[in-house]
């Protein structure tokens, strides 16, 4: 499994926190929000349109209850019909709510996000793709899964990384999920998310890395003031008749532009590091025995 050598020492001490009156009031909100939402996307109270707008519009009111601002920068293709992959590095659980709240989609994550708090309930909406982590040889099902979703016109968001990192370091991307936008000719939107500081100051403060659990990041988080995560898409690569790895390389340097991340060497390491929440990825060797020839 890929890991990452970050840690809690790689977040840096915020320029500034909430009071705790603020602290209180965004607790209010989420809670708030996780009560009035399952109302709204359960059943037949909305249509699937509706409940597809509602789940971004709940994205964008869960950051602002947790306190995060949302920038956009870049290309804005107008939806065509045609299956996009976007591929994004990984910070934090935050990046799926920071992509939801940009425009509808669904995403290749673990399994158990279903039950996770905050995120469980978008995950159910958006109809994630498991990955089933300890199941390698059920890889090609999952390509196969987000291949049919790209056939039907569908957004799939993958974090090729394969686990989080801090935000100034990043792993390679894993080739794997790209086999499904090569079998589809899908679009690959590589985008880079960044978070900064009011100063504009690149972040760490939000990453989900070491072993921490997702109660104490969501707590930690609440704390911070002024943080915006910075979302900006690069221009759109045509995946037909590619090879993945390439495909791979070539989205890998422009969300590392695009989100303006230090190039530092990935690091191979064990540890008992969580894997990603959207965990789609192997070794390459591994790759080329589970998935068959583009």
């Amino acid at each position: 499994m890929p890991a990452s050598p970050c840690g809690t020492g790689c977040r840096t001490a915020p320029v500034a926190t909430a009071g705790t009156l603020r602290v209180v009031l965004r607790c209010v909100l989420v809670v708030a929000l996780l009560l009035v939402f399952p109302l709204l996307l359960a059943g037949r109270v909305l249509p699937a349109p509706g409940r597809r707008a509602a789940a971004r519009i709940g994205a964008r009111g869960m950051l602002a209850a947790l306190g995060i601002g949302l920038d956009r920068r870049g290309d804005r293709p107008a939806e065509s019909g045609v299956g996009t992959l976007v591929v994004a590095n990984h910070v934090s659980w935050t990046d799926i709510l920071v992509l939801a709240a940009c425009f509808p989609c669904r995403f290749v994550a673990r399994a158990d996000l279903v039950d996770w708090p905050v995120l469980g309930l978008l995950a159910r909406v958006v109809k994630v793709i498991p990955i089933a982590r300890d199941r390698l040889r059920a890889l090609p099902d999952t390509v196969d899964e987000v291949a049919d979703a790209l056939r039907g016109g569908a957004t799939v968001v993958v974090f090729p990384e394969g686990t989080t990192w801090c935000g100034t370091a990043y792993g390679r991307f894993r080739p794997a999920l790209f086999q499904a936008a090569i079998e589809t000719g899908a679009t690959v939107r590589p985008v880079g998310i960044a978070y900064r500081e009011r100063t504009g100051a690149p972040s760490t403060a939000t990453a989900f890395v070491g072993a921490e659990g997702i109660g104490e990041s969501m707590s930690r988080i609440l704390r911070l003031r002024g943080v915006r995560a910075e979302v900006v898409t690069g221009a759109d690569l045509d995946a037909v008749g590619g090879d993945r790895r390439e495909l791979a390389r070539r989205a890998e340097s422009v969300v590392r532009r695009e989100a303006d991340v230090a190039e530092i060497p990935p690091l191979r390491v064990t540890s008992h590091r969580r894997p990603a929440v959207a965990d789609a990825h192997h070794e390459d060797r591994h790759s080329a025995d589970v998935l068959r020839a583009g």
